[in-house]
């Protein structure tokens, strides 16, 4: 009868060793599980984060370099009908020339085909676009015949004007401030830039020590 007894107890002791051990083991398999799913979260959170900082790198080099993006490169050819036209341009309507100083990619280096010619004062100004866009600074060219009521040419450094020329998006009716003024020969131009084959029509404007020669 104690021989019984024993071997009951000891059963008992051996049925909560197991016991004891299948918990053991069940919580080194949830330790597992919890510490898997949090290096898997982290893992995406920070894929997610390169993925966000490649796109908006994509996004930033999409945009260009401030102005290109918004710029109409292209134009009706229509002029102000008080702007005059130069009299002996040093490049002559239909003859071609190279575009030293461009304001937008792909514009520096390529050939242009002159269009119009005309003797004006050609200001750089700074303002703020009308479309709700950032302050665009050192602009060039807005011409003195694209001001309504200007005055006499030329205008001076700091002067505020509105804007009456439509070359970039939200510039039509903004107001500006005057950052340089040049009295020169201003040139419309066709041409091809050189990082695309799609090709500008009347562009509006470039000065002539923007352009040179072709060789």
């Amino acid at each position: 009868m104690k021989k019984k007894w024993i071997s009951f107890l000891l059963l008992i002791v051996l049925a909560a060793v197991v016991a004891a051990c299948g918990d053991q083991d069940d919580g080194d398999m949830n330790m597992d599980g919890n510490m898997d799913e949090n290096m898997e979260e982290n893992m995406d959170e920070n894929m997610q984060e390169n993925m966000d900082e490649e796109m908006n790198e994509q996004m930033d080099e999409q945009m260009g370099e401030g102005e290109d993006m918004h710029m109409d490169h292209s134009s009706s050819g229509e002029v102000p009908d008080d702007l005059q036209e130069a009299d002996n341009p040093t490049y002559e309507v239909g003859s071609q020339a190279i575009i030293q100083n461009g304001h937008m990619d792909g514009m520096e280096g390529a050939e242009a085909t002159i269009v119009g010619a005309y003797d004006t004062t050609a200001y750089a100004v700074t303002y703020t676009p009308t479309d709700g866009g950032e302050p665009v600074e050192n602009h060039k060219w807005v011409i003195h015949e694209e001001l309504p009521d200007p005055g006499e040419a030329p205008l001076e450094e700091g002067a505020e004007v509105t804007l009456e020329a439509s070359h970039m998006e939200g510039m039509d009716g903004a107001t500006a401030t005057i950052d340089s003024a040049e009295q020169t020969t201003v040139y419309m131009i066709d041409f091809t830039p050189t990082n695309s084959d799609e090709e500008v029509k009347n562009h509006k404007w470039v000065t002539e020590e923007e352009l040179a020669p072709v060789e």
